[in-house]
């Protein structure tokens, strides 16, 4: 049986090429709420800038963008492996911004793109994987039923989107 999902390593003209939707899958999860960084209000400036700068930052192989893509739907959702870290830790990578448009939330593409990242960082020799998420989210919720490990929490770590402040979980999952 054919499955609807499946995820795709972005290049940076890949990236550039749909520049648009993936601007639309990162303002979807700001204004929806999504503690991935930026304030409200959000505009579709911020959201291409945002992805411009992450294009060049994959041509410079200091991350991978995967998309998760509906065989309906197109890009649904992505997430990051960012591998550019010191010399000292070459076995550790962080996950950055995992988003997924609010209408495919709850259909598997979290845990798609989740299991790709790790296969992908596996590939890398990847063997540690750190990543952190505001507390009491429904994303903390999601990684700890994937299997991550919370080590603590950070009080008054951001701001979300609307201005409230909000504590962080850390998270660590070894490959």
């Amino acid at each position: 049986m054919n499955t609807p999902l499946h995820t795709e390593t972005l290049s940076r003209e890949a990236i550039l090429t749909h520049i648009d939707v993936l601007a639309d899958i990162l303002e979807n999860c700001v204004n929806g709420g999504a503690s991935v960084s930026f304030m409200s209000p959000f505009t579709r400036e911020k959201a291409r800038a945002f992805w411009t700068g992450i294009a060049q930052s994959v041509d410079r192989n200091e991350r991978t963008v995967l998309a998760c893509i509906d065989k309906h739907d197109g890009i649904i959702g992505t997430v990051q492996l960012v591998t550019d870290q010191p010399e000292n830790q070459p076995h550790r990578a962080d996950v950055a911004k995992l988003l997924v448009r609010e209408k495919a939330r709850r259909k598997g593409a979290a845990l798609t793109l989740m299991a790709s990242l790790e296969t992908h960082a596996r590939a890398c020799g990847i063997t540690v994987l750190v990543l952190d998420t505001a507390t009491g989210s429904g994303a903390e919720t999601f990684y700890q039923r994937a299997g991550w490990q919370k080590v603590g929490e950070i009080p008054r770590y951001a701001l979300m989107p609307d201005g409230a402040m909000t504590a962080t979980s850390v998270f660590y999952k070894f490959l």
